[in-house]
């Protein structure tokens, strides 16, 4: 009985610092820090890359995406190298759900790509630099950050599976439905035909 209480208290712990971790706002952090103007007035509101890039800094935008995911990959590493497997799959769980909810922004955060990225190459990197391939890939033929999002976050757990790590399919599957359900409104407006090309103001 002890050992369990000891283990679900360090679990607990490392869902308390995978989320303090992701909810560090660093899109909106930078646009002030650099004179960017409030990024909630900009574009789609969002405190995420793809918002930051329309306030016409590539610069800034560069930083986010660099944080939002080494925020997610290091929530991951230091459980895993402090707790062990299970407690680095709970804390990467948690700094995505941190970013998506933020309580310092009453639970309004983004949409969790990067934070997303981060963590899958944190947790397994092969399956990491896949995602990120076909972000690239996706957003690179189509001009749209979502359809890269999406294809990344629908492709992770296939990933997960051709390439052996079966740790990783759960947990990606997971955080795939939640970045579909995030994403709601954008897969509306490609339906539609009128989501935003990137660098679209």
């Amino acid at each position: 009985m002890p050992v369990f209480e000891t283990s679900a208290a360090l679990l607990l712990l490392w869902a308390v610092i995978g989320y303090g971790l992701g909810s560090i706002p660093f899109g909106l952090l930078l646009t002030r820090m650099m004179g960017l103007g409030n990024l909630r007035d900009i574009g789609s509101g969002n405190i995420g890359t793809t918002n930051v890039l329309r306030t016409g800094s590539k610069k800034a935008a560069a930083l986010t995406l660099l944080l939002d995911g080494g925020k997610g990959a290091v929530a991951v590493l230091l459980a895993r190298m402090l707790a062990g497997e299970d407690a680095a799959q709970l804390a990467g769980l948690m700094a995505f759900i941190g970013h998506c909810f933020p309580v310092w922004l009453q639970f309004k955060g983004g949409k969790g790509v990067a934070t997303f990225l981060g963590l899958m190459l944190a947790l397994a990197w092969p399956v990491g630099i896949a995602c990120c391939a076909t972000w690239l890939a996706a957003a690179a033929l189509s001009r749209i950050s979502s359809i890269g999002a999406l294809g990344a976050a629908a492709s992770a757990p296939l990933w997960g599976l051709g390439l052996g790590n079966n740790t990783a399919i759960a947990l990606a599957a997971l955080l795939a439905a939640i970045v579909f359900w995030r994403h709601s409104a954008n897969i509306a407006r490609i339906c539609a035909g009128t989501e935003p090309k990137i660098g679209q103001k």
